[in-house]
């Protein structure tokens, strides 16, 4: 696996991005996984970007299913993003005890979020480590009482 030099590591990590819960559901199974690398990339029809590893138990089940949701936390949620972004979903049902919603897709949607949208896949592409995820949003709300929380490396997994 090839690394980058310290340097373009330290650059990359100044881009600003929000955590988000992004989540799927494959023969009624649920699992999520903490994401950062998340975009919105089109008005029309609106679409967004999110960026899974490729060796994360959601990849191939997001890859299946054809859908996922994204779940934009809030500062005060910080701690189910690391419950959802420090353990895999093969080896546990990450929602046990965590209230959801579903919408179109069926895909979970944690109550007390920022915001959420609710995603068709329409494309993959293949980025290295990772595959990025091209998503129609079908179904969102925002809650604008809410901000977003921004990923800070060396605050988050305190």
């Amino acid at each position: 696996e090839m690394s980058a030099k310290p340097g373009i590591t330290l650059a990359q990590q100044k881009l600003i991005n929000g955590v988000t819960v992004v989540s799927t559901i494959l023969d009624g199974k649920a699992n999520a996984l903490t994401v950062a690398w998340i975009s919105r990339v089109s008005y029309a029809p609106p679409l967004i970007m999110v960026s899974i590893g490729k060796t994360r138990h959601s990849h191939d089940m997001i890859k299946e299913s054809g859908v996922f949701a994204v779940s934009v936390l809030s500062p005060e949620n910080r701690e189910i993003g690391k419950h959802f972004g420090l353990r895999s979903g093969r080896k546990m049902d990450k929602f046990e005890g965590i209230e959801y919603d579903t919408k179109t897709t069926g895909s979970p949607i944690l109550k007390d979020c920022a915001a959420w949208m609710d995603c068709r896949v329409v494309s993959w592409h293949d980025a290295g480590s990772h595959t990025i995820f091209i998503g129609e949003v079908i179904d969102g709300d925002a809650n604008a009482e809410k901000p977003s929380l921004v990923y800070d490396k060396e605050g988050f997994f305190r």
